[in-house]
């Protein structure tokens, strides 16, 4: 299927016009100027000066005609982030969602895209393609850039914005750094909470000592594709063996601790610059960092429904749960540099394990009895990026730049032995075995990326940059879960139900035929999947300094894609069973106009067309469970890619160095977004996905940023600090009563009965707010006050039957207000530099709180106390 709307857009030929004359009247060239252009030749262009203005404009906002967000390293250190989800939290128009997840302009995560040095990058996420940003550790970058408006030379898939993450450059002098962090949260640090034996020590670091590891005869068992249950391939005593090999006690066995113990963290730095000729040098930086740290949530889940326009309760449970993080991430970085020439290689580490316990219980409507569920999981994230990239300048001018990249990076995600085992309350109010499942989950994803991008200053009076480029990248990813559960037999005596779970699931039990294994997973594809996507791409750019004090940018990209998810089946010889493939090419033009119309003024305004494409989990129609939200999820084979149309406007004044503000104006027009959506499944939510007709979004940015020197005394050098940043944004979902969605099954619906016409985007907070005030000193003293604000976001949409009566109301979530002091002070001892930062964040105590309401009632669907988190690290540098 080729599908290229755009390519014919009044947008696109405006662009593609433009670009034509224009490089034509750069460069006249006929047969009667033949003596002319050898003469040209001959001697150097001498090109005429242009006025700069504009001496406090940064050189990332100098040299780019892009609206642009920079974080710098020293915004890094003020806010004392750990990870790059929780630098970007501070910027302008961005909110973080999970912790992980950046929404940007009030566009959902999946409408932006992160770069490792201009390089694309795999998920090690089960159900999302896009990158967790709280796997890079701030300790491996050296700046974040979030591009807001589109530029040729990035990747087509653009909504909110594109974030390069750059890691550490060619070091001016050696340096050695080591780290020490310890820290803790008022609702987890020395109070009670859960967990299990597991792997042992090993755990704190990450790493399982074999307790999860999968032996014989089971390992053989899953090898030889057939289900493993009772029957023509399996007899019982196999079944028995196979229990048998399974860990037990580990991870069965829920344990109560009374004291949750503090967080560490850890980590060393180290770079160096060797010369080897007057413009030869190699630069060499190495990172590593190691950290762990609890998490308890003590919380309350609802479930209900609106069955008389209300939202009514039905069922509760309280819920206690306890997460274990280790983090490990390496870094090292070569630079080499012979005069203009630029040649680096790098390979990023990162390797991240959860390891939670959980227990629920409460009143259960439809069974109408108190349940419980305890539930042990062990989720092992881990990704390796390898990176190679040179740049060449070459020309007497150095008029011609030629950059190129390539990138081979995996990514995988293990969930061996997830365990889940469910009870009720009996008449007499004991805990009886009701059921139990037992899970093992691997997903592994790849992506090989090469690009090449040319830069041709032409020898003409103006300055016109012309540039050219070609990328290329493929994406592969390989999924798949297999379910099994035992079952008490009917020989077995009654009171095994009410056994201990390690006590339960014995050896004993199991060979004297009192349980049997069997195997859940679904079968024709319901529980594995493959997916790729292909993409072409070469864009065409041309950038001139039109008058003295206007620079304009017009590109042209094509992109060609090639996305598929495919179902297996996993006892068939792992069959690859009709999936959906989306096969489509555009056109996607960009152009940007900046006016520094007075000194330190400049105005900048832009227009373009871009996509977003539905990512792989949403489009294999597979049920799986949402960990993050607790919540099943079936994927929409039936998703098309999202088109949109972007205008920006910005005014920007730097009117001193480091100081200045920006305002600023955008609008979107998206076709055919994606939006979740919940429906109610008997006793629970299940969560899917839709194209909604189209919607439409503007807002405002305002930034400001400045320092203040009083005139006081007993400040000494001490300057303030004070930035603050607004964004409002509105958007509207637009739903005729002729228009449909098609649902994960195939089915249309009249689009109204799904997305309700008016109603605000998912993940669109109406208003953002950050403000930074602090206090430095010249030699990196500071002390600084975080507040941030986020207003409710909706989290999925709700439903309707077919009367058009609600019938589950929209999840909305509620950031609320958040309150961070974060300060550092330098000192020196035993002649060591060395720095002590301090952090407390949440003071003002807020909650996660993600709820449905309707007519006067509410339905709490997680709430619990996020608790006040206070740190404090010291760093010696050598």
């Amino acid at each position: 299927m080729t599908h290229a709307p755009l390519a014919r857009s009044s947008l696109s030929l405006a662009i593609a016009a433009l670009l034509v004359p224009t490089f034509a009247a750069a460069n006249p060239v006929s047969a009667t100027d033949s003596t002319a252009v050898s003469a040209a030749d001959a001697a150097p262009t001498s090109l005429d000066a242009i006025q700069v203005r504009g001496e406090h404009i940064p050189e990332p906002m100098l040299l780019s005609s892009q609206v642009m967000s920079l974080v710098s390293k020293e915004d890094i250190d003020r806010q004392g982030a750990s990870t790059a989800a929780d630098a970007l939290g501070r910027v302008a128009g961005m909110s973080v969602s999970q912790g992980k997840y950046v929404i940007v302009r009030g566009l959902n995560e999946r409408y932006s895209q992160a770069l490792l040095n201009r390089s694309p990058l795999p998920s090690p996420e089960p159900l999302k393609r896009v990158v967790p940003l709280d796997l890079f550790p701030t300790n491996v970058l050296d700046t974040i850039e979030v591009q807001k408006t589109y530029s040729a030379r990035y990747p087509g898939e653009f909504g909110g914005g594109v974030i390069n993450l750059s890691t550490a450059v060619v070091p001016e002098a050696p340096f050695l750094k080591l780290s020490y962090g310890l820290s803790g949260n008022s609702e987890t640090t020395t109070q009670p909470g859960l967990t299990y034996y597991g792997g042992g020590d090993s755990d704190l670091l990450g790493y399982d000592d074999g307790t999860r590891k999968v032996r014989e005869p089971f390992a053989q068992a899953l090898a030889s594709g057939e289900m493993i249950s009772v029957g023509e391939h399996f007899s019982r005593e196999q079944l028995a063996a196979i229990g048998a090999s399974m860990p037990n006690a580990a991870i069965n066995l829920l344990q109560t601790s009374d004291s949750i113990n503090p967080n560490h963290s850890g980590s060393v730095a180290a770079g160096t610059t060797l010369e080897f000729a007057e413009d030869s040098r190699l630069g060499v930086v190495a990172s590593a960092a190691l950290s762990n740290s609890w998490r308890s949530r003590n919380g309350v889940q609802q479930y209900g429904e609106a069955r008389t326009g209300t939202a009514e309760v039905l069922s509760q449970q309280q819920y206690l749960s306890t997460s274990n993080e280790a983090r490990l991430n390496g870094l090292l970085a070569l630079t080499w540099e012979v005069g203009k020439h630029t040649l680096g290689a790098s390979t990023l580490y990162v390797h991240d394990t959860e390891k939670q316990a959980r227990s629920r219980e409460g009143f259960t409507w439809q069974a109408s009895q108190v349940r419980r569920n305890d539930a042990t999981r062990w989720i092992e994230r881990e990704m390796l990026n390898h990176q190679f990239t040179g740049k060449h300048v070459f020309g007497e001018y150095d008029d011609l730049t030629v950059s190129w990249r390539g990138g081979h990076a995996r990514a995988s995600r293990q969930s061996p032995f997830e365990r889940e085992i469910n009870y009720f309350q009996d008449d007499f109010g004991f805990w009886r075995h009701l059921n139990n499942t037992v899970s093992l989950g691997d997903v592994n994803e790849r992506i090989d990326s090469a690009a090449v991008d040319v830069d041709w200053r032409l020898p003409s009076e103006r300055e016109i940059i012309l540039s050219a480029g070609y990328a290329w990248s493929q994406t592969e990813r390989d999924a798949r879960t297999r379910d099994f559960s035992f079952l008490i037999t009917d020989t077995a005596p009654f009171y095994n139900g009410y056994q201990r779970p390690d006590y339960l699931f014995s050896d004993y039990n199991l060979y004297q035929g009192y349980l049997e294994l069997r195997e859940n997973t679904g079968a024709n594809g319901a529980s594995a999947y493959s997916a790729n996507l292909d993409n072409d791409a070469a864009y065409l750019e041309l950038e001139s300094q039109l008058t003295g004090t206007i620079r304009a940018t017009a590109g042209l990209r094509w992109e060609q894609a090639t996305q598929g998810v495919n179902p297996r089946n996993l006892f068939q010889g792992g069959s690859v069973l009709a999936g959906n493939s989306l096969d489509n090419d555009y056109l996607l033009p960009a152009l940007s106009l900046t006016w520094n119309f007075a000194d330190n003024l400049q105005l900048r305004l832009a227009a373009s067309q871009t996509i977003a494409r539905p990512q792989f989990r949403e489009l294999s129609p597979l049920q799986y469970l949402d960990l993050e939200l607790d919540r099943m999820t079936v994927g929409n084979p039936y998703l098309q890619d999202t088109e949109m149309l972007n205008l920006d406007a910005r005014l920007e004044w730097y009117f001193n160095s480091g100081e200045y503000f920006h305002a600023g104006l955008f609008a979107k027009q998206l076709d055919k977004p994606i939006e979740a959506v919940v429906s109610d499944d008997v006793s629970f939510l299940r969560q899917s996905f839709v194209n909604a007709p189209e919607a439409s979004l503007y807002g405002l940015e305002l930034d400001y940023r400045k320092y203040l020197t009083p005139e006081v005394s007993w400040l000494g050098d001490k300057r303030i600090f004070f930035n603050a940043n607004y964004t409002y944004t509105d958007s509207k979902v637009s739903a005729g009563a002729s228009d449909q969605v098609l649902l994960y099954n195939g089915s249309a619906l009249a689009a109204p009965l799904v997305v309700r016409d008016g109603s605000q985007m998912q993940g669109q907070s109406d208003h953002l707010a950050n403000l930074s005030l602090g206090l430095e000193s010249g030699n990196g003293d500071q002390l600084t006050l975080l507040v941030g604000y986020a207003s409710e976001r909706i989290s999925a949409r709700g439903t309707f039957d077919a009367n058009g009566v609600q019938r589950q109301p929209a999840l909305m979530q509620d950031p609320g207000l958040s309150l961070d002091l974060v300060g550092r002070k330098h000192f020196t001892l035993w002649d060591v530099p060395m720095s002590l930062s301090l952090e407390a964040r949440n003071l003002l105590g807020e909650e996660y709180h993600e709820y449905q309401q309707l007519g006067g009632g509410r339905i709490d669907v997680n709430r619990y106390e996020l608790g006040r988190s206070f740190g404090a690290s010291i760093e010696a540098r050598f």
